[in-house]
Parts: C-alpha cells; structure tokens; sequence
C-alpha cells in the first residue's frame, strides 16, 4: 500500500470540493497579518505555518494546531497560502503523521507574480474571482 500523498488543485477545483465536502477543513498557513489585511477565503482558519519575526516553521505545533480543528485524521484538509509554496510543507507535515486527505491549493491565495512583480493579476484564488473578505 502506498502512502497517501498531497493532492494538487486549482482554486476553482478547490472551492468545488470544499462545497461538496461539508467537513472539509481549510487552513490558511500565511502569518496572521497577511491573512487579516490581504484577505481570505470565507470559513477558513488562519495556523501559520511560521510567523514573524522569526520566520522558521514549528511543523510540531503547527500540527498540533491541525489536529485540534480536525476530527480524524482522515477528515479532508484543505491548506492555501500565497501562492502554493509553503503549503507544500505544511502538507508534508501533516502527511508525515497520518493524515491521509490533505490538499493544496495551486497558485495559492494571491497567485504567482506577473512580469511587474505583481500577484493576483495571473492566477490564484482572488483571480479566479472566488469568495473572500479582508479585515
């Protein structure tokens, strides 16, 4: 048998699975800051994968976290940040230790950077024009 492994999805793949799956968890693993002034998608819950200033991930508490907003380790987690790329290894972590239906939203919240330097002009969940609010 193989070990589960993090299943990859678009934002708008992500927002269809969510509504399908009623006790899916979404975790937003940016730091707190970029969650509440960028914004976020509705429902989620903010658990940083690392926080400022320090900026060096604690994959035992962030787990910890986790489990705590989770029934089983079974139960679908679905993790965003920016753009895809720490989720990569909160997803790891999580994996690591059983949980055996974690995904991660590609492009992330904010989307890669187009030639400007900017985000949310090519891809990501504020670009495919999915619900979510800011502070």
């Amino acid at each position: 048998m193989t070990a589960p492994q993090l299943r990859h999805l678009e934002p708008k793949e992500t927002w269809d699975l969510l509504q399908a799956t009623p006790d899916a968890v979404l975790i937003d693993v940016r730091m707190e800051i970029e969650s509440m002034y960028v914004g976020r998608p509705p429902h989620s819950i903010n658990i940083p994968w690392y926080e400022f200033p320090d900026f060096e991930a604690d994959s035992d508490a962030f787990v910890a976290a986790v489990k705590h907003e989770v029934k089983s380790l079974d139960q679908t987690v679905v993790l965003i940040c920016r753009s895809g790329s720490r989720t990569l290894d909160a997803g790891k972590a999580l994996l690591d230790v059983g949980f055996t239906r974690v995904v991660n939203v590609l492009h992330g919240f904010e989307g890669d950077l187009d030639a400007n330097d900017h985000r949310s002009t090519v891809n990501g969940w504020r670009f495919d024009g999915l619900p979510w609010g800011q502070m």
